[in-house]
């Protein structure tokens, strides 16, 4: 089904091409109340200043309407950011999207990290993803999406959980494993390791169906045994899993950096996949940036 088709988007697409619609769309969730308050301390009493900017009347910061939001992070126009969002739904690739858009490769993938971000932003483990457990920290600069990735070594590379509970799946950093801490279980307790490029997934373990890690090229990836019988999560032939291994193949060479942004893509995408998606991510691009101090 055509995504613009779904449920509560019959008027989405009259705004595709016309930026002031688009940019009245989004300003109503910047601000669902309908007034505009500060992005830094949350007071509802600002006053305008000529071309667009506001200031508040309490901490007397000047700010634009989307100043401290995640679509802050792209040089975009409203409408490009509706078009863009809806390409993603679509799961075009960059290439598909900077020929349909007429932008630079560059600003497509700075954008889509933004609203990767954005994503994982409003996940109930936030604040555990974005820290330095994940490295995701060192993207950040205050609000501002400037930041690099950090080098990860085998004692760093964060470890997470697949867990499901019904209908939804939950993809969960896994607090204190690191990638050596599997391979450790690998050979001295037997745990199953299973290798597809660079990454790496185990049987069951506690209350997950698996444990995975993406890894880079100074792990010892020739230590993983083979084995005849699968793990657990593809013995079962799990309905996320299978969603997400074919997705994970599609994205090619991810980092484990980037790792946590793609996994909580996929898991976002599966648990919203009755859901209007372009309503949802206009609403979280338009959303603050947490702190992360």
């Amino acid at each position: 089904m055509p995504i613009l088709d779904a449920p509560g988007t019959a008027d989405f697409e009259s705004l595709l091409h016309d930026d002031d619609k688009a940019r009245e769309y989004l300003l109503a969730r910047t601000w669902p109340l309908g007034d505009p308050f500060c992005p830094r301390c949350g007071h509802r009493k600002v006053y305008s200043l000529s071309g667009e900017r506001l200031r508040c009347a309490s901490c007397k910061y000047t700010f634009q309407p989307f100043s401290g939001r995640w679509i802050n992070n792209g040089a975009l126009t409203p409408s490009e950011w509706l078009r863009l969002i809806v390409l993603f739904v679509e799961e075009r690739s960059v290439h598909q999207m900077k020929e349909e858009l007429g932008l630079s490769y560059n600003t497509v993938y700075k954008a889509l990290t933004a609203i990767r971000f954005a994503i994982l932003a409003h996940a109930l483990d936030a604040r555990q993803l974005i820290s330095q457990a994940t490295g995701l920290d060192s993207y950040l600069k205050g609000n501002r999406l400037t930041g690099g990735p950090r080098e990860m070594r085998m004692d760093t590379i964060p470890v997470y959980g697949i867990l499901r509970r019904e209908e939804l799946v939950f993809v969960d950093l896994v607090p204190g494993f690191q990638a050596e801490t599997l391979f450790h279980f690998h050979m001295n307790f037997h745990l199953k390791l299973i290798r597809s490029g660079n990454l790496v997934y185990t049987d069951r373990y506690k209350e997950y169906d698996a444990l995975m890690f993406c890894g880079n090229d100074s792990l010892p990836y020739e230590i993983i045994r083979r084995y005849d019988e699968p793990p657990h999560i593809d013995a079962v032939r799990d309905e996320f899993w299978e969603y997400a291994q074919v997705r994970i193949k599609k994205f090619r060479g991810i980092s484990c950096q980037r790792f946590p942004l793609y996994m909580k893509e996929l898991e976002f995408r599966f648990n919203n996949r009755d859901k209007s998606l372009p309503e949802i991510l206009a609403a979280y691009l338009c959303a603050l940036v947490p702190s992360t101090d």
